[in-house]
């Protein structure tokens, strides 16, 4: 899965991960898929955002403080429940060998 390629202190649009995924713009899906991880999934689901930089969780949710944590924790700066897209935004071309 692209999701998994995603490094850390790195970020992901849905959109962008659905391209990637080659499913050309079905970034609703990606998000009900990402909804739908088992518990325990090792696969990185809080590095995915909106194209906007917003976080798509709410802030008072248990998945929401998950995904923050996990974000300061990998070096992302969260400010105002947004991440700046050109500072930590993940861009495959510029990572591959």
């Amino acid at each position: 899965m692209a999701l998994a390629h995603v490094p850390s202190g790195q970020v992901v649009s849905y959109g962008q991960l659905a391209a990637l995924a080659g499913l050309g713009r079905a970034a609703r899906w990606v998000g009900r898929s990402l909804s739908q991880l088992p518990q325990g999934s090792t696969l990185p689901w809080h590095r995915v955002i909106a194209a906007s930089g917003r976080l798509s969780l709410p802030a008072g949710s248990i998945a929401g403080a998950e995904q923050r944590a996990r974000l300061r924790i990998e070096g992302v700066l969260v400010v105002n429940d947004r991440v700046d897209i050109r500072r930590h935004g993940w861009r495959p071309v510029e990572h591959s060998g």
